[in-house]
């Protein structure tokens, strides 16, 4: 049996007196689409900072197929397969949406200091860059800087950016926050595309997009997991409920 895909063991955080991560324990499995949703405060996004390197934990461990990631910098993580993208969006936005992406390509593609190479001569990174660019719905907007594009479509560019270099682990932090309907169904629909055959992690606040996209899901409640099941035993459980104030889930999807 193949070891998961991610693995947290124990894992625990302090910044002072305050705990934030309480011994999280998780496995996700290779090509698992998992979620992970709490409370505002839950530690959603330091658990997110602990599994890509950002933060180094007050103890337990990490692990990615298997290979004890611990206190690694974020960029060896980065090279051991996983990838993420943030909350707040992070592109240049003075580079072209095509540059975005093929700076995303160029490590994994083995142009790392190569700095004799003609960067826009070497055609397989174009073939490539492009065809992420089909792939995210931004093929007609190549040209144009990142920065001028609509909010959505920077969402779109990041996970592009994301999915470029390669990783087999996709972490998704809130992608469709601060998005329309419309939007939001252009976007999950995106994510299931361009995760296939992929392992993707999501902190998401929409519950619609929850229900949609995972697998499985997670329930942090003040750095605890207090369920960790299929959508329909988290969708009927108690526990969860009361964490959430009371309110159904099948509220908060509508």
């Amino acid at each position: 049996m193949s070891a998961p895909a991610i693995e947290l063991k124990n894992l625990e955080k302090s910044f002072g007196l305050a705990k934030i991560i309480q011994g999280v324990d998780l496995q996700i499995a290779k090509g698992e689409r998992h979620a992970v949703i709490g409370p505002n405060g839950a530690g959603k996004s330091t658990l997110f900072n602990l599994i890509t390197g950002r933060f180094a934990p007050t103890s337990g461990g990490v692990f990615l197929h298997g290979e004890d990631v611990t206190g690694l910098k974020p960029f060896e993580i980065n090279r051991r397969g996983l990838s993420r993208s943030f909350q707040i969006t992070n592109i240049f936005p003075n580079m072209t949406v095509f540059e975005n992406i093929r700076c995303g390509l160029l490590w994994t593609m083995g142009y790392r200091y190569s700095f004799w190479h003609m960067i826009g001569r070497q055609l397989d990174v174009t073939e490539k860059a492009e065809g992420i660019l089909a792939q995210i719905n931004l093929s007609s907007r190549r040209n144009e800087l990142a920065g001028t594009l609509a909010y959505a479509e920077q969402r779109a560019l990041e996970i592009g950016i994301t999915i470029a270099g390669g990783a087999d682990i996709i972490l998704l932090d809130e992608p469709c926050a601060g998005m329309s309907h419309s939007e939001t169904d252009l976007i999950v629909d995106l994510i299931r595309n361009v995760t296939e055959d992929k392992t993707l992690l999501i902190v998401e606040h929409d519950m619609g997009v929850i229900f949609d996209l995972a697998d499985k899901i997670s329930v942090l409640v003040y750095g605890e997991v207090i369920e960790s099941d299929t959508p329909d035993v988290v969708r009927a459980s108690a526990k969860v409920k009361e964490a959430y104030l009371g309110a159904s889930l099948e509220e908060e999807a509508v």
